[in-house]
């Protein structure tokens, strides 16, 4: 019997072939009282030991076989195993509570999951799938349960799972695994993000798939559209194996794009960046053609670690990125974390509402400590390359005078120092609150440009915590009133003679970039594998359509008209 399922489109492609069902193995994590609470710690920590020998076979197996890049997130993997936070968490709980150590685990875990998961940063979410994945792997050494490995697939397959855990992923060998489709995630899931860097078909989302699919079926995922097909007619199989001919001619297409300017048939150029959040992520940049960094995550270098990171370490990791550029701009974003993921080494404060609290340029402006160390590296970097500085989360113009006055400060020293810095770095903010957004000239005349955090500038407006299910229909990037605000945006900097780019996920979406394009916008910044499909697109389209397009598309009352106008008019 044929069935459909609908998903969220996370990787494109199109994966034909059987299911294989990775199920997660059952554990009994109830609580239970224990009388000797030393002998529970040492069963946890032999736990502990035999899950470091398996990452770290896992990590040398990666490393040959993937690359450096993807062998890093078992570093960072093996970190957690030796996080104190969650170590001392669990022993203190057995201790305490006198309870046994899969209970202890498993409470522990949740909490440092559930703390990540609710972050608005990609970086930050792939921590929650490292955290869930380790416990799992700790938690299966205690209950003496044998995992399901991905590794022993030797046929072509599409695997069909709850979620995928990093370890999971880094098992999947492309040689006979088309794709995957997966219950829970969303485009910024730690398995999304590997199937983009892939490239292999992707549904995330399906809420059912496991249940619905049973091993051997033949599946269809639909990485273009969000579809998960089970068992279709022979008919509709060979409609989908010459859709992806076409889908493969087309990839073939973009490759020859890698070193053509982005521009559109009338001559109009635009800059299309990719995102990073390690250097490690470097490769993909080069390989897929993008003009610049248009947003450098730099959370990495203070996560898993038990300290602050030095400025030498800072400075390399700039330095590295600046230097791969050869010249191309890359911006980097000074430290954006705060009261939603507390640091074992800073003593931030427990908030009711963590995204509207003490975090990002509001935390660097008070640990002014923390701030001096990253500017001074981002300043000594700046002369190996396009370096441009770019502070998170400003609200008011007070914060970006008192911020611009602590690195000239900085320079000066530098200076004083005989350290080289360039003489020319561009200061810039993300403009991801509203009220920076509605103010947007009176800002443009204090910075060098605008990078338009659309993540956070459409929850905020909308009140709309795209973490919730029952208010992510409200999530919406084409809403009037975020489109008028990206509008306004762009005009104030323009006015100014400066430049407005766009570093959410909406610069890279099909049906957002004739939009962006129209209203104006001078820089795409999006996930590398999404670089050449939009110079693809900017290519194949006219300024002067795309214009017209914004005219009718800010006459519409709804999210779902404006869509639907872009289809209608042919843009995709």
């Amino acid at each position: 019997m044929s069935l459909n399922l609908t998903g969220i489109a996370a990787s494109k492609g199109i994966a034909i072939a059987k299911a294989f069902l990775l199920e997660t193995p059952e554990m009994d994590l109830s609580k239970k009282e224990v009388t000797d609470t030393d002998q529970e710690i040492k069963r946890f920590n032999n736990s502990l030991d035999k899950a470091k020998e398996e990452l770290q076979l896992i990590k040398e197996k990666t490393l040959k076989e993937m690359g450096e890049d993807k062998a890093e997130i078992f570093s960072a993997h093996l970190l957690v195993l030796s996080d104190p936070e969650i170590i001392d968490g669990v022993t203190n709980k057995i201790k305490g509570d006198n309870v046994n150590a899969e209970f202890a685990m498993k409470e522990v875990s949740d909490t440092f999951v559930s703390l990540f998961e609710n972050m608005d940063n990609e970086y930050m979410k792939e921590r929650a799938a490292d955290i869930r994945d380790v416990s799992k792997r700790v938690l299966l050494h205690l209950l003496g349960v044998e995992n399901t490995s991905l590794a022993t697939i030797d046929e072509e397959t599409v695997v069909i799972a709850e979620d995928l855990t990093p370890s999971d992923t880094a098992q999947l060998n492309l040689t006979y695994i088309r794709g995957f489709a997966t219950d829970i995630g969303g485009r910024t899931s730690h398995s999304a993000i590997m199937a983009r860097s892939m490239e292999i078909p992707a549904v995330v989302g399906t809420k059912n798939a496991t249940e619905t699919v049973k091993n051997g079926d033949l599946v269809i995922v639909d990485g273009l559209e969000g579809d998960v097909l089970i068992n279709p007619e022979e008919e509709v199989v060979k409609q989908y194996r010459e859709k992806l001919e076409k889908f493969n001619a087309q990839r073939k297409e973009w490759e020859k794009l890698i070193n053509e300017p982005s521009e559109t048939k009338d001559g109009h150029e635009v800059e299309l960046a990719a995102n990073i959040g390690t250097p490690n992520d470097m490769e993909g940049v080069l390989s897929n053609g993008a003009q610049g960094i248009g947003l450098y995550r730099t959370e990495f270098l203070y996560m898993g670690r038990d300290q602050l990171p030095t400025e030498e370490e800072q400075f390399e990791a700039y330095k590295t990125v600046v230097e791969k550029m050869e010249g191309k701009p890359v911006v980097i974003r000074t430290l954006d974390i705060g009261g939603d993921k507390e640091l074992p080494y800073l003593d931030l404060p427990e908030e009711m509402n963590p995204f509207l609290g003490f975090r990002a340029i509001r935390l660097c402006l008070e640990r002014t400590d923390i701030f001096r160390t990253q500017l001074r590296a981002l300043l000594r970097a700046s002369s190996y390359g396009n370096l441009k500085i770019m502070f998170p989360m400003v609200a008011t113009l007070e914060e970006v005078r008192q911020a611009k006055m602590i690195l000239a400060e900085e320079r000066e020293q530098l200076i004083e120092e005989a350290i080289d810095v360039s003489e020319d770095i561009e200061v810039g903010i993300m403009v991801e609150i509203p009220s920076t957004a509605v103010a947007a000239e009176l800002f443009a005349k204090e910075v060098d440009f605008f990078s338009i955090g659309t993540n956070d500038l459409i929850q905020y407006t909308l009140a709309a915590d795209r973490m919730s299910e029952k208010v992510s229909h409200l999530y919406q990037p084409y809403h009037p009133a975020i489109l008028r605000l990206v509008k306004s945006v762009i005009e104030a900097a323009h006015k100014e003679g400066k430049w407005a780019g766009m570093c959410g996920e909406m610069a890279g979406e099909e049906t957002a970039v004739p939009l962006l394009l129209g209203l104006g916008l001078d820089e795409f910044s999006m996930s590398a594998t999404s670089v050449l499909p939009a110079r693809s697109q900017i290519r194949s389209l006219t300024k002067k359509d795309a214009e017209k397009l914004v005219e009718e598309a800010l006459t519409l009352s709804t999210a779902d008209e404006v869509a639907e106008l872009v289809k209608e008019k042919g843009f995709i």
